[in-house]
């Protein structure tokens, strides 16, 4: 894995953060609050601020009488908030319960999504081996490299079942190198958590001399389906911990939004694209905090669109103009259907026959009036290892077990 160009050095000051000294330490004082008894090496951790900004918070504290020193440890200060720190990190937890790691400006982090943005790689044998796990025509992978070197949104469309979903959810193979995450931004003097463990994988340990606000990880890759709607894409408090959460195009940047069955979300499909109308083009988003604040972050990252709906019932030509590459998945071809039942039957332990994958092939296109899917062979094979498990007995591809699996399969 490659290095990120950008570099978060390390913020051994109050004035190195770039964050607001009442931020600091109101942060510091209601991770005290949490800990009850706790420690300046503690809190560091907690917090991932450098020491001596800890130790400047910890000198504050004590000047208001707003902690008590137990003692050292080691050579440390050991200490809990007086009954005067405890009114006053309750107050402030009431105004925001956010405890985690400190944020890092929004400035800061609009340089680094930006010095980290991605210029893909690719040629017809790298990509090739990328979908290597999937039977995919040569003319697809010539339009899906041409796409991914011109850049942009990229709009899958066509039949159901023909591996719209299956492309997009590889596509983030071709990254082979790692981006700094922050696990907050500040906006205002507003924490907005940003850093998702399961989006924002940690691929290693940070370097020692780091600013540990960060995170080293491997590009981001989200899915959303049809549970998406028009919260997702605006700054919002949790209802649970009351923390503000990122929006799910600010926790994708540098990687890849794939928006699986585009058209069925529970916001109208015009309401998103309108709401992307100006991202897209420019490559900036605008946002709102609860509080009002509007601010700029932005956007760059690739979003895919897979649907199996028609584009013109979708969007208006001045949207579809903005995607650039768009990429018809059609009903696949008898020849893919063999290859694709013989990799299947192959990874079932199945003995393949060709004379029984062209019975297959004839009747799911007497069953499907709008031909062969690519899902064909592996949902049959499925039902096929089904029934014999089912009647304790190995499976085997015959024009019987076929039949059946189709009897099962298709509606009537």
């Amino acid at each position: 894995m490659n290095l990120p160009s950008f570099y978060p050095d390390p913020a051994p000051t109050a004035e190195d953060t770039g964050l607001p000294r009442g931020l600091l330490f109101e942060l510091v004082l209601k991770r005290a609050f949490l800990e009850g008894t706790t420690t300046l090496r503690r809190l560091m951790n907690e917090t991932k601020l450098d020491y001596g900004v800890v130790l400047g918070v910890y000198r504050n504290l004590q000047k208001e009488q707003l902690c008590d020193t137990k003692g050292m440890v080691g050579d440390d200060y050991e200490f809990s908030l007086t009954s005067r720190g405890l009114r006053m990190a309750e107050e402030a937890y009431r105004k925001n319960q956010y405890v985690g790691p400190a944020p890092v400006p929004l400035a800061t982090y609009a340089r680094a999504v930006r010095q980290q943005g991605f210029q893909p790689r690719v040629n017809r044998e790298t990509l090739a081996e990328h979908l290597s796990d999937l039977v995919v025509d040569d003319a697809i992978i010539r339009d899906l490299g041409a796409a991914l070197m011109t850049g942009g949104t990229l709009f899958l469309y066509g039949p159901t079942g023909n591996g719209k979903t299956s492309i997009a959810e590889r596509l983030h193979r071709i990254y082979h190198d790692l981006v700094y995450i922050p696990y907050a931004v500040e906006v205002s003097s507003q924490i907005l958590s940003v850093h998702d463990p399961i989006v924002h994988g940690a691929a290693e340990e940070l370097p020692p001399d780091v600013d540990p606000r960060w995170v080293l990880c491997r590009r981001p890759f989200v899915v959303v389906g049809g549970e998406m709607d028009a919260d997702l894409l605006e700054p919002r408090v949790d209802e649970v911990t009351r923390i503000c959460l990122a929006p799910l195009q600010m926790r994708a940047n540098n990687g890849i939004l794939v928006i699986d069955d585009f058209g069925r979300q529970k916001m109208q499909p015009r309401e998103l694209l309108n709401r992307w109308i100006v991202p897209l083009d420019r490559k900036v988003d605008y946002l709102s905090l609860w509080s009002g604040i509007k601010f700029e972050i932005p956007f760059e990252l690739m979003v895919v669109f897979a649907t199996n709906l028609e584009p013109k019932q979708l969007a208006e030509p001045a949207f579809m103009r903005r995607i650039k590459n768009k990429i018809k998945i059609d009903a696949t071809t008898p020849e893919i259907f063999h290859r694709i039942m013989r990799r299947v039957c192959e990874g079932r332990g199945i003995v393949y026959s060709q004379e029984v994958s062209d019975y297959a092939c004839r009747r799911c296109v007497e069953e499907n009036a709008d031909g062969l899917r690519a899902c064909f062979p592996r949902d049959l094979t499925d039902i096929i290892c089904g029934v014999a498990g089912f009647e304790q007995r190995a499976p085997v591809l015959t024009e019987q077990e076929i039949e059946q699996a189709i009897h099962l399969y298709f509606t009537r």
